[in-house]
């Protein structure tokens, strides 16, 4: 309970002042704990909180209760006997009623003191537990935080970030909306997303942006498709193609790299207001080929071949948008995390295209060494 001895500073009235007036009792007098007040209380000026009755005086009174005995609260709580009698005095002529009976061989609790103890424990204990909630959704550990995106959730960055966030705090409640990045922006500017991840920043005005991971394009492809043989397209291969993509999608990042790397005059692109599993379908039954993420080719559909665009640097760029004034504490949390684990997934990058460099040159030198070994023995070196 908020009173036990894991409390026994705060109960014993050794912390210092400016503490204690955070647990004043200003409040706690307000609680309907059954009593009647005595006259000097009513009488004392409204909003000013009386001196006896404060959370030290009321939490010794329950030792007391519990005890049974001054001595042993006194020596419990490492304070004088008569600190404690005189604290538990007070309390009484304040509330203008006797809690304990006192006789040598100790204390026996009233009537009246027996309904405020009850009563003050279960308010104590609400306390406690308010204090307990406001410290954990300060500190981001409950709450609720709302999410935009666009990127599927198949694998990748956005998958990864969303899991690891919630296996470490599983009492946070995580809303996702899927949309287009305009309007993912737009819910965010109006404080209904806390965040939204973005592939265009260029009308995220107002809104804190920062770059976390990018997704390589791919082409989706009915089965029969000629292309399906090739490991990776080109551009100039979806010059006569019939293309689809869905609206959403379909914004600036995305249009500008199709107005550089194909004709812009070209006819047969149709923007459809569709959802993902659709133009899947209407890839399968051979109505036109589309683009889509990394990501989303991760996850395998009947009768669709997903192949990348030729050259890694055909690359798209994924950022989150939040507004710098949003105090969430879920959402610091979660920015913090983002940041972290796409620093952790640059570094990975980095280190295995060293490791790879180190294995090409190794390879390289043992190549040579071996035709040399081998050139030898027939005799042809010198």
């Amino acid at each position: 309970m908020f009173y036990k001895l894991d409390r026994a500073a705060k109960i014993s009235g050794k912390t210092q002042n400016s503490r204690l007036r955070s647990y004043d009792c200003g409040g706690l007098y307000d609680l309907s704990l059954g009593i009647f007040m005595s006259d000097s209380r009513s009488r004392r000026k409204k909003g000013v909180p009386s001196p006896a009755l404060t959370l030290i005086s009321v939490s010794q009174a329950l030792l007391v209760g519990e005890y049974l005995s001054f001595r042993r609260v006194a020596a419990v709580l490492g304070i004088r006997q008569s600190a404690v009698s005189r604290r538990v005095r007070e309390l009484e002529d304040e509330l203008g009623v006797s809690l304990f009976e006192r006789h040598h061989a100790g204390v026996r609790i009233t009537n009246a003191g027996v309904r405020f103890l009850q009563e003050a424990r279960a308010a104590l204990a609400q306390l406690d537990q308010a204090v307990k909630t406001a410290t954990a959704a300060g500190s981001g550990a409950v709450g609720r935080i709302s999410i935009g995106i666009l990127s599927s959730l198949g694998t990748g960055y956005l998958r990864d970030l969303i899991e690891i966030y919630h296996s470490r705090h599983p009492e946070v409640g995580i809303q996702i909306l899927e949309s287009a990045s305009a309007d993912n922006v737009a819910a965010v500017r109006k404080r209904q997303l806390d965040v939204a991840f973005i592939m265009d920043t260029t009308d995220a005005s107002g809104c804190e942006t920062l770059p976390l991971w990018t997704e390589r394009i791919f082409v989706m492809l009915p089965e029969h498709h000629g292309l399906c043989e090739r490991k990776e397209i080109e551009w100039a291969d979806l010059r006569k193609e019939d293309l689809i993509v869905r609206q959403s999608e379909y914004n600036r990042a995305l249009c500008d790299r199709l107005t550089r790397r194909l004709d812009p005059n070209r006819g047969g692109m149709q923007k459809l207001n569709v959802g993902r599993d659709t133009l899947m379908y209407l890839v399968a039954m051979g109505l036109g080929i589309s683009l889509t993420t990394e990501a989303t080719a991760a996850t395998p559909f009947p009768k669709v071949v997903f192949r990348p665009i030729a050259r890694n640097d055909e690359l798209l760029q994924f950022s989150a948008a939040w507004l710098p004034h949003n105090d969430n504490p879920a959402l610091r949390r979660f920015l913090s995390l983002a940041r972290t684990l796409a620093k952790d997934r640059q570094n990975h990058v980095g280190a295995s295209r060293a490791l790879l460099g180190s294995a090409v040159i190794g390879g390289l030198f043992m190549s040579f060494a071996s035709a040399g070994a081998f050139a030898r023995r027939l005799g042809l070196s010198s």
